[in-house]
């Protein structure tokens, strides 16, 4: 049986500081290299273009029929519990045919929380060893 079309939307808050999308865009570039049959779009809550369902939409327009997308957010708030499953819906009305399945939030991720406490403990290593100077105020 044939894989079916698949494609992922990372799925982050938006903000109206433009440069605040930029580690999203990295990590969409980093999978962009590491899966390059991987399609993969950014989509914002708010304050940033495209929204999920203009990304959902240009998947579907490439051929995509299933669509993974990933919460790009530390935890479940009211963001993820009511606005994502409204956007979902309404992003899947506008596109039939197309299944949208909901990741966890990114930051419930084991491997995540694993991989901030490995950056953490480097981060206080690096304070432990280094001249800092004074005290700061």
């Amino acid at each position: 049986m044939p894989a079916v079309p698949s494609a992922v939307v990372l799925y982050a808050h938006g903000s109206r500081d433009p440069a605040w999308a930029q580690p999203f865009r990295r990590l969409q570039a980093l999978l962009a290299q590491s899966a390059p049959n991987l399609d993969v779009e950014l989509a914002f809550l708010e304050s940033m273009t495209p929204t999920l369902s203009d990304a959902i939409a240009a998947l579907a327009a490439r051929g995509a029929q299933r669509v993974t997308v990933i919460p790009l957010f530390l935890g479940q708030g009211g963001h993820l519990r009511r606005d994502l499953p409204e956007q979902v819906r309404t992003a899947c009305d506008a596109n039939p045919g197309v299944v949208v399945r909901t990741a966890s939030a990114v930051g419930e991720a084991d491997d995540v929380l694993r991989a901030m406490a490995r950056w953490v403990l480097e981060e206080d290593a690096w304070t432990r060893s280094a001249d800092l100077g004074g005290p700061l105020a």
